[in-house]
């Protein structure tokens, strides 16, 4: 017996859908959501039942039936600290997904996943993988300066995860018993130090911490931050604007496209150029901080996200990281098909999905 697995995979200007018979893509699809749409809904959440109409709408116009489905699998949201897996989207999900403090278009992924399987049928499930929530980290490596202000994980865990397995599976190397370090560099940029199975350490791309990205601010110098908090000048939700959205290149450069900063260097733009480095310095500093994690027992450095299609940002990183580790480069992101094969893994009857409580 095959299975069809839909996968759900929402983004802040898109939702980005895919079936696959086994592994075997059918149908890939990204439903682009324009700002004066999106302009509508007052909050993320409020789209959800917009969301999953285009989703319809878009299968039956590709003659698909949603009655032929085995699974639904979303991408994971802001829920509560997990460790990774594969987790059946329950009523406890739904309700941290819905009610989630940090507001993320990833958080419709298993909502819609959950609502498209009881459509699709009795003993259809709904699960997500590997949520950005992924939590496997030392305790040291939790601990700041500051009692009040523990360090916690939110990153490219779907990603990270997969990209990893896959580059051990093309080198002759097993997972669980190697040491990478993973940079994630897209909209926010994750580094992470996995040690045999597990990401022991990792920075908070989304809510400021480490390198600076596209549109987020990483870290800041402390008491510069607080100063400009106090200053009357901006508002507590102008201020955290700038670090999950309005921060790193938007801030300097106005564009969060690489490739058009990319295309400034290249006419003689010398401050984009500038900003451009500093970032790829940043991201060269973390990764040599996740070296010393691995106590420099580091098997390869991975590189993946969108911006890896940049070839000067991969010979920036190659040339300031070369000497800690082979350098392996997988351009973009293969989420979709890393949900669909978490969902089949479940199908097969190989893991059993873990309970979210």
């Amino acid at each position: 017996m095959s299975y069809i697995v839909l996968a759900i995979n929402p983004g802040s200007t898109s939702t980005k859908v895919a079936l696959y018979e086994e592994e075997r893509p059918l149908l890939e699809l990204s439903l682009s959501h324009p700002t004066e749409e999106l302009a509508r809904f007052a909050n993320v959440i409020d789209q959800l039942d917009w969301r999953r109409g285009l989703i319809l709408q878009a299968l039956r116009d590709h003659d698909f039936d949603i009655h032929r489905l085995s699974a639904v699998i979303g991408r994971g949201g802001l829920i509560r600290p997990v460790p990774a897996g594969v987790y059946e989207v329950n009523s406890r999900m739904r309700y941290d997904l819905r009610n989630a403090q940090m507001k993320h278009a990833c958080n419709l992924g298993g909502l819609l996943a959950a609502q498209i399987a009881h459509m699709a049928g009795p003993g259809i499930k709904a699960y997500i993988a590997d949520p950005p929530v992924v939590d496997e980290m030392d305790d040291t490596a939790r601990i700041t300066g500051m009692p009040m202000c523990q360090r916690k994980p939110i990153f490219h865990a779907l990603n990270q995860k997969a990209t990893a397995r896959l580059h051990c599976e093309r080198a002759g190397l097993v997972y669980e018993e190697s040491n990478l370090i993973v940079a994630h560099m897209g909209g926010g940029i994750s580094v992470a130090a996995h040690r045999r199975g597990r990401v022991v350490d990792v920075n908070n791309a989304l809510d400021g911490d480490g390198p600076f990205a596209p549109d987020r601010a990483g870290s800041i110098p402390s008491s510069e931050l607080i100063k400009i908090c106090f200053s009357g000048q901006y508002t507590r939700e102008e201020l955290l604007k700038y670090v999950s959205s309005k921060g790193g290149l938007v801030a300097y450069l106005g564009t969060n496209s690489v490739m058009e900063v990319m295309k400034r260097i290249k006419e003689g733009d010398n401050r984009a150029r500038m900003m451009l480095d500093a970032m790829c310095y940043n991201v060269s500093k973390q990764i040599g901080a996740m070296a010393a994690t691995l106590s420099g027992k580091v098997d390869a450095i991975i590189l993946t996200g969108g911006i890896s299609y940049n070839e000067p940002v991969v010979e920036y990183i190659r040339e300031h990281c070369g000497f800690i580790a082979p350098i392996a480069v997988y351009p973009g992101e293969n989420e979709l098909e890393s949900l669909v094969k978490n969902a089949l893994v479940v199908l097969h009857g190989v893991i059993t999905p873990k309970l979210y409580k």
